[in-house]
């Protein structure tokens, strides 16, 4: 837990609301590892974070496989970053399946049609 005092909270984001947040400003971006992610993460008291999404397929990736631990975090959305202000990108992205195998459970059919990938990208808006 941190004992700083936190001037702006961190932004854990999403592709849904990630376009509108570059509008003006100057940013630094890094790619980080799950590990890496889960390190910042908790290196913040739950009140200085804030959820910028609300898909709950997001949220559903983020703490569930990510293995970012749920807590009750302020949802709030978001069209600025402030100067100084850091925010985690959960970027994601979909490709068709090259398999599409069809399952079976309590007589119903369901097929695979789609892959999920994540990464994460730390973001600072710098000016």
């Amino acid at each position: 837990m941190s004992t700083k005092k936190i001037e702006h909270p961190l932004l854990l984001l999403d592709n849904s609301n990630v376009n509108t947040l570059f509008n003006e400003g100057e940013y630094k971006c890094t790619k980080m590892t799950f590990e890496e992610v889960r390190e910042i993460i908790g290196m913040y008291d739950t009140k200085d974070i804030t959820v910028c999404f609300s898909h709950p397929d997001t949220y559903d990736i983020i703490f569930n496989y990510i293995g970012i631990p749920k807590q009750d975090y302020e949802y709030r959305l978001t069209r600025a970053i402030e100067p100084g202000q850091d925010g985690i990108i959960f970027k994601m992205y979909v490709t068709p399946s090259e398999t599409q195998p069809i399952i079976h459970n309590d007589g119903i059919e369901a097929k695979k049609i789609q892959n999920i990938y994540v990464y994460c990208v730390h973001i600072t808006r710098t000016k």
